[in-house]
């Protein structure tokens, strides 16, 4: 396995250079097969910053090598009611393509694991697409999808119309 021998950051909202670098990243995820294929909506590229500002549990991560930004966690605190402690649920962990390969996604899952423990944290969550190469990552990094018999848990969604 690589060893990444960038550096690992905490998102500062406030901070021009890296709003630009999430909203730059999560747009080059979302073009990704993996994250839908299609841009960011011109909304969502408008508002996202400001929008997570105002959200307390917004964790992020930043990672960079020779000066740039290559990869992102936007992570944000959940609650475990049967721990009674606080989780921190991974929703978008995306690696700039040409830093793929690099050890980039699992230094920023040890900083997540790192950011859980400071948060006295029970559980790290995330989920992921069955077709999602990065499965094999969150498998070396310790996740595991659960037992099928009992535990083993579906993503469902459903959008509101505004």
């Amino acid at each position: 396995m690589p060893v990444f021998s960038g550096k690992i950051i905490r998102i500062d909202l406030n901070d021009p250079q890296h709003a630009s670098a999430l909203v730059q990243l999560l747009d080059q995820y979302a073009r990704d097969p993996m994250g839908g294929a299609a841009p960011l909506s011109p909304d969502v590229y408008e508002n996202l910053i400001e929008r997570l500002r105002k959200v307390d549990q917004f964790r992020g991560l930043l990672a960079s090598a020779d000066g740039k930004f290559v990869g992102l966690a936007n992570c944000f605190l959940g609650f475990s009611t049967f721990k009674a402690q606080p989780l921190i649920n991974i929703h978008d962990l995306a690696v700039a393509p040409e830093a793929r390969g690099q050890g980039v996604g699992g230094a920023l899952l040890q900083a997540v694991d790192q950011l859980a423990k400071e948060e006295a944290c029970a559980y790290v969550t995330l989920e992921v697409r069955a077709d999602n190469r990065a499965r094999q990552l969150y498998l070396r990094h310790g996740f595991v999808a659960g037992d099928p018999g009992t535990d083993a848990m579906s993503f469902f969604k459903k959008s509101i119309d505004l």
